[in-house]
């Protein structure tokens, strides 16, 4: 049974990593997915294997710290599906790595603007259509550092603990408009992001560092925020659901 039957879905940062492993599972089971990505190539790519599996979808290119992109996302939607069901805030970035007193200013506010405003922004837009609709669905990635603090990363620590709370507040104000609205925070997640700003020995050291013993893979994430998509979840709002193979648990 396909869980996201007819269900239209736009998806940020969907053109590698998490993202791109989240619309090709919507498009496997039965969403119409919006891939979003400041990547042309990449999301195109994505668009391409969606379909070639026999699915529906298309490619909007998008700076999500704009407001008007985010915007142009909601009618893209309801111009080409009439509708907007579910909402995957997945995009973001790491930052540089600095203590809280030196951070370059220019690289907080970039972080800011791409892992807060552009979820916030995000989130503005698709509420608005949602209650339109009669009802919705939004998941924001946040982290597991959105519960715990990472030393050299305090605008990505700051941005992700944010997203938390701003899903908590539309869970509580939109549940009576049928809108539910979820936050999920990967671990040590094998993406390209993590690759890029880790190196081999620190991948090793932190695989081994969960209960679990290896890193997760987009897929795991995937997996769940389907979950959090569907009507298997149709009884949970303003969760905050951690995906870290445990390393949380013994830090």
């Amino acid at each position: 049974m396909r869980k996201l039957e007819g269900k239209v879905a736009i998806v940020t940062g969907g053109g590698s990593g998490i993202g791109q492993a989240i619309a090709k599972l919507f498009g496997s089971n039965g969403a119409k997915v919006i891939v979003a990505d400041i990547d042309e190539e990449a999301g195109r790519s994505v668009v391409n294997d969606i379909k070639a599996a026999g699915g529906e979808a298309l490619f909007e290119k998008a700076d999500t710290s704009q407001v008007e992109d985010n915007k142009k996302l909601v009618e893209v939607a309801v111009a080409h599906f009439g509708r907007l069901d579910i909402a995957i805030n997945n995009a973001g970035i790491a930052g540089v790595g600095q203590r809280t007193g030196e951070h370059d200013i220019d690289s907080w506010k970039k972080v800011i603007d791409v892992n807060l405003n552009g979820v916030f922004f995000g989130c503005r837009f698709q509420l608005e259509q949602m209650v339109k609709n009669g009802g919705g669905n939004i998941v924001n990635m946040s982290s597991i550092y959105g519960m715990v603090a990472a030393p050299m990363n305090v605008a990505y620590v700051t941005t992700k603990h944010a997203v938390v709370g701003l899903t908590k507040s539309i869970a509580v104000e939109y549940g009576a408009d049928n809108i539910r609205c979820n936050a999920v925070g990967p671990g040590y997640i094998f993406t390209p992001m993590l690759e890029k700003n880790l190196t081999p020995d620190l991948l090793e050291h932190f695989a081994a560092q969960a209960p679990i013993k290896r890193l997760g893979s987009a897929e795991d994430i995937a997996k769940l925020v389907l979950f959090l998509s569907s009507d298997d979840s149709s009884f949970v709002t303003g969760a905050y659901y951690i995906a870290d193979g445990g390393y949380t648990v013994v830090r």
